[in-house]
């Protein structure tokens, strides 16, 4: 009689370690998916903004800057239409993006509120042949 009760207590602990396995297992496979769709986020970003900073004349315009920050709606009147055309047209469908220029010391933020995930990036622009000062192209994207 007594050897029915342990093989009770047994099976229990045997029963509970089986389904905390499989949630752990499930959570899991939930993180890795959302480190992996971030990694394929930043190496979009980055690939963008790597194409505008080796571009020497949309370095130029980052560079012809004088008042800051620039924020996305401002890229056309402050005559970096060329930029974001660039980023407009390497943007993936699936993402939603938005950049700012600012100078190097200042914070650098997106000013709209989003329920989703925001991932950002950044590079900094610093000089030409004739010029040398330091600008920072923030790009901001997130998931549609």
């Amino acid at each position: 009689m007594n050897k029915k009760a342990w093989i009770k207590i047994f099976e229990a602990v045997i029963a509970i370690l089986l389904i905390t396995s499989v949630l752990l297992i499930v959570v899991n496979e939930k993180n890795t998916q959302k480190n992996e769709d971030s990694l394929e986020i930043y190496k979009e970003e980055i690939a963008i903004l790597r194409e505008i900073q080796l571009n020497t004349s949309l370095r130029n315009d980052i560079l012809g800057i004088e008042s800051f920050p620039v924020r996305w709606g401002d890229f056309n009147s402050a005559g970096l239409t060329c930029v974001k055309e660039e980023i407009i047209s390497n943007i993936p469908d699936y993402l939603d993006c938005e950049a700012a220029v600012c100078n190097i010391n200042d914070s650098c933020i997106l000013e709209i509120d989003s329920e989703k995930p925001i991932y950002a990036q950044s590079v900094v622009i610093s000089s030409n042949i004739t010029k040398y000062s330091l600008r920072l192209l923030k790009l901001f994207c997130w998931k549609i």
